[in-house]
């Protein structure tokens, strides 16, 4: 591998590499505004006053709804070039791998929450938000990009688009 010096800054943004993690970094920002949105407008409403069972039950729903927005997204947007035709099977295994990486913040806002008695309303939202999505987010690009749309699964190619008029 040949690592040769970039003769202007927009370079860095012809390569493949680059692309992907702007794009995931783009759509993960949408499913983290779905996350962090539902997250509190639960946490803070209806599950106000139980505890932390109510914490994890909407950190479950918030974590869900976000891995929907994020598999379109990523699908239509991030991976496109790298689809599968068996959408069922790339469905199961974003699927998989974004509970995985939702079981990470899941733990990072336990840990707080239980162990480390942090219980305000900032503590949660940094454990779970901030520390468990960062953690995640990382987690899931390294999976998504080797497993689940990795060179060894068929390919579909992007869709072409079509406008009629």
């Amino acid at each position: 591998m040949v690592i040769r010096p970039l003769k202007h800054p927009r370079a860095l943004l012809r390569r493949p590499i680059v692309r992907e993690v702007a794009a995931f970094g783009l759509v993960g920002g949408a499913g983290f505004l779905v996350d962090v949105g539902v997250f509190n407008l639960l946490a803070y409403t209806v599950f106000l006053h139980t505890g932390t069972s109510g914490l994890l039950v909407a950190k479950g729903v918030s974590t869900t709804l976000a891995i929907v927005a994020n598999w379109v997204g990523n699908r239509l947007i991030t991976f496109r070039a790298h689809r599968r035709s068996d959408v069922g099977r790339e469905a199961l295994e974003f699927g998989i791998v974004s509970l995985a990486g939702g079981a990470i913040a899941l733990a990072c806002l336990w840990v707080s929450h239980d162990a480390m008695h942090l219980t305000t309303p900032l503590a949660d939202n940094v454990s779970a938000n901030i520390v468990g999505l960062a953690l995640g987010s990382a987690f899931r690009f390294v999976l998504y990009r080797f497993w689940v749309y990795g060179p060894r699964a068929e390919r579909t190619g992007p869709i072409p688009v079509r406008i009629d008029p």
